[in-house]
């Protein structure tokens, strides 16, 4: 059946992000009662499958690996002008707000969707297949990226603090991005066969290709609606952030705890869309959006951050805290050791886990 027909069958995928940005329109900036978080919440929760949703009819349009990039880029490009927009509103207070928000993206990422996915794999035949070449370029960019952006600021003597000098801010934004940009360019041009899903034996294979590709119609409408649910999702979460904040105050939790709970919900399309790649025994699209999503957090927020110093008024805190980076060096260890086999068993898939609750349970009790 046309996807344009099943896109317009499936009305929900339509009306839902209509009713959320509806929802954000009547919300936003204001102080919300206990139902009407409830309502939000709702809205949000439908928002982030209406989003998982399109990404696949987009994804399955213009096909592997260039699927991968679209919701990853997608949440990564709204992601970063809610982190921009806080701090230009967040005064001194937000001076951590960047470094704290793309921690967690790579943790998140790197542990809790990388490890997720494996699991669900594994569980599915015994052992998760993938290509360890793609795999693991994308693991080293990754891995490069959190060192130059986030554990440098910590050991350089330019700036008081764990913080970038002017002319370091600037080559640390060149470097991100550009390194960013070469990785997009051999994934989706010089090498996309080492991201594509494999098979038991190690044979490439793009099921994509045996299976009815969506129409250009209904592409173009779930491409427009895919970025109303994002929008939706990213400003919903904002619209509960001082719900969310009151929440961990009362419980007596430390401020970082606010920032992982944002994370986890703007995460949550990628989270379900890898997820979803996973049954269907493609754990190489699962580790594109988990690997591609830190990657693009990093890659785009750093130059987008350096570019709004230039209005925006107090330190910058880009340095990872002691706790921190022996977490992220854990992580990247853990990963290499994952990778280099290309095929994973319930084991890896729990360590990575485990890495991860050590995250979440750090930050709530660092």
């Amino acid at each position: 059946m046309d996807l344009m027909i099943r896109v317009l069958t499936d009305r929900w995928t339509v009306f839902v992000p209509i009713i959320a940005a509806l929802a954000l329109a009547v919300t936003w900036g204001r102080s919300l009662s206990g139902a009407a978080v409830v309502v939000v919440a709702a809205a949000l929760i439908g928002a982030v499958l209406a989003a998982v949703y399109h990404a696949e009819v987009v994804a399955h349009r213009v096909g592997e690996p260039f699927g991968s990039l679209v919701l990853a880029v997608a949440v990564t490009v709204i992601e970063v002008a809610l982190i921009v927009t806080l701090m230009i509103s967040g005064g001194d207070k937000a001076a951590s707000l960047a470094r704290d928000t793309v921690f967690a993206a790579v943790m998140i990422t790197c542990n809790g969707i990388f490890g997720l996915s494996l699991l669900v794999g594994a569980l599915r035949r015994r052992v998760a297949v993938f290509n360890a070449e793609g795999t693991g370029a994308a693991l080293a960019t990754v891995a490069t990226l959190a060192t130059l952006s986030l554990v440098l600021p910590t050991f350089t003597t330019s700036q008081a603090g764990p913080e970038f000098s002017a002319g370091q801010l600037a080559f640390a934004a060149v470097a991100s991005l550009a390194l960013y940009g070469l990785f997009v360019m051999v994934q989706t041009v010089r090498h996309p066969d080492d991201f594509l899903p494999v098979e038991g034996n190690g044979v490439v294979t793009d099921e994509d290709v045996h299976s009815e590709s969506p129409t250009a119609k209904a592409a173009l409408l779930s491409l427009v609606m895919l970025f109303v649910a994002l929008v939706c999702v990213v400003g919903l979460a904002k619209v509960v952030s001082p719900s969310i904040e009151s929440a961990v105050a009362d419980a007596g939790l430390p401020p970082s705890a606010v920032g992982v709970v944002i994370a986890l919900l703007v995460l949550l399309p990628e989270t379900l869309a890898a997820v979803r790649a996973a049954r269907r025994d493609q754990v190489q699209i699962s580790l594109n959006l988990a690997l591609g999503s830190a990657m693009a957090s990093i890659g785009l927020t750093i130059p987008a951050i350096a570019v709004a110093t230039i209005w925006l008024d107090g330190p910058l805190v880009l340095g990872l805290g002691a706790t921190q980076m022996v977490l992220l060096a854990l992580t990247i260890v853990v990963g290499v050791l994952t990778v280099v086999p290309g095929r994973a068993t319930l084991l890896q898939g729990g360590v990575h886990l485990a890495l991860f609750s050590a995250f979440v349970f750090l930050a709530v009790s660092p």
